[in-house]
């Protein structure tokens, strides 16, 4: 058997969405440079919806593969679906990761609540702190 997926080579060979956006609603950046994967995700939002999402990550295949494919679940949804995103949701529609490369999902979720978090503060709108992650205290960010 083989260590990666298809679909984890396709979105590692031909990742979407990679970039960024000007004038971002919305931008979360998780992890450290200690451990190799960093992702930032730019959210474009109007009326509660993600428009457009692109992203930068500095890391392995499976990093990649995790943001884009991330990206791809949530472009078009409603904030509320976006923030429902779970790492499993992502390793799954990635057809599985190594059980070592899992923490690429988690990751790519972190990110994007990070980002909807960002967007959440910038236009003063209230939420509930636990729907995002502590990237304060996270292990994955320091």
């Amino acid at each position: 058997m083989a260590l990666y997926s298809e679909v984890v080579m396709d979105h590692f060979m031909h990742p979407r969405n990679v970039g960024t956006i000007e004038n971002a609603d919305g931008v979360g950046t998780v992890g450290n440079a200690k451990c190799g994967d960093i992702m930032k995700i730019y959210l474009k939002i109007e009326n509660d919806t993600i428009v457009d999402v692109k992203f930068e990550t500095f890391g392995c295949g499976s990093a990649i593969a995790s943001s884009s494919m991330a990206t791809e679940m949530i472009k078009g949804k409603p904030i509320s679906e976006a923030l429902q995103l779970t790492n499993a949701a992502v390793a799954e529609a990635l057809d599985g990761l190594p059980a070592h490369k899992m923490h690429c999902s988690v990751l790519a979720e972190e990110a994007i609540k990070s980002a909807l978090k960002d967007y959440y503060d910038k236009n003063g709108i209230a939420y509930d702190p636990k729907q995002f992650p502590d990237c304060d205290n996270c292990e994955h960010c320091h």
